[in-house]
């Protein structure tokens, strides 16, 4: 009888550190390389992207990261401004930049609503069509407004019956971490709630209507919309 060899597991490497974080540290050492003082205005963001060589949203989480980090302030309708002379402090970790997220989740979201128009029961979309329900009534809360939005996305994902995409959208969801909520702070608006509500409603009235290639169509649009309202502001 033959005995099988263990296989053993590779060797650990240290994480690469995630692109927004290289690029902030880029944007700290050109502050200290141009002596940049605290109170200054840095250059806008097309002239930073250009001179780094980086995409406006790489560089627009690499910014929100260096807020949260006290390195600088982002002031809507003014610009960036140093505000701390230590660039050289530890940013704080703040997980998956947003553009990662939405990245991922055009990619398996939209199939998961096509799976879903093939598939969902009358209460699985009575369960959708309750979340979009309570995002309407709750406009204005913040919240819940928020909860409504996460159960939407959520029923869907049940809908399907597939226990394992379940837990993918709520990894996902759980990764609209501090990066994302301060740049939804800075470039949401209510023109934006009001086509995400009008975005709901189509991706529910394709699932509703069995119309797998609609509901894909109509998820990726949503997030696709989501991503440049937060990338160009």
């Amino acid at each position: 009888m033959l005995r099988q060899r263990a296989v053993q597991p590779p060797e650990s490497t240290a994480a690469e550190p995630r692109l927004y974080r290289v690029v902030a540290d880029r944007i700290a050492q050109l502050i200290r390389d141009e002596g940049i003082a605290p109170g200054a205005r840095l250059p806008s963001e097309r002239d930073l992207a250009t001179k780094l060589a980086v995409s406006r949203a790489s560089l627009r989480e690499a910014l929100i990261a260096l807020e949260l980090g006290g390195v600088i302030e982002v002031r809507g309708g003014s610009g960036v401004y140093v505000c701390e002379p230590d660039v050289g402090a530890d940013l704080p970790e703040a997980g998956p930049g947003p553009f990662e997220v939405l990245s991922a989740r055009r990619l398996i979201e939209a199939e998961v609503a096509a799976i879903a128009a093939r598939v969902a029961s009358d209460s699985a979309l009575d369960a959708i069509l309750t979340a979009i329900e309570a995002m309407e009534a709750h406009h204005a809360n913040k919240t819940t407004n928020e909860q409504a939005d996460r159960n939407f996305h959520l029923a869907i994902a049940r809908s399907t019956g597939n226990g394992a995409l379940v837990g993918v959208m709520d990894y996902l969801w759980n990764q609209r971490g501090r990066l994302w909520h301060k740049l939804k702070e800075h470039f949401q608006t209510e023109e934006l709630r009001q086509e995400t509500l009008k975005d709901h409603r189509r991706i529910f009235e394709a699932i509703a209507a069995h119309d797998p290639a609609g509901a894909r169509r109509a998820m990726r649009a949503h997030l696709e919309r989501v991503t440049r309202t937060f990338s160009r502001g």
